[in-house]
């Protein structure tokens, strides 16, 4: 498990994003790129990062299922994830 300073910090930027998402595309239609820097710098997309929703590991995440490789793993195999099986052939 992550340390849950990362996870509340991660929070605090997806809040930021949505909050500064309207001024941010305006800012960006009219090319107002001096404008753009005086914005926080949490205020951009590009800082949030994907973290599992049960564990709070940002790497191996897998997208389709919002959490990491070891949690999916431990869960499917536990059947906690429906429609998803085992391969075998």
């Amino acid at each position: 498990m992550s340390k849950k300073s990362w996870i509340e910090r991660d929070k605090r930027r997806r809040n930021t994003v949505k909050k500064y998402a309207a001024k941010r595309a305006e800012l960006k239609a009219r090319h107002d790129y001096a404008g753009l820097s005086k914005l926080p710098r949490d205020a951009s997309p590009v800082r949030v990062v994907n973290r599992c929703q049960v564990s709070g590991r940002k790497r191996a995440f897998l997208r389709k299922f919002q959490m990491s490789r070891l949690t999916f793993r431990e869960r499917a195999l536990a059947g906690l994830i429906p429609g998803v099986t085992k391969a075998s052939w």
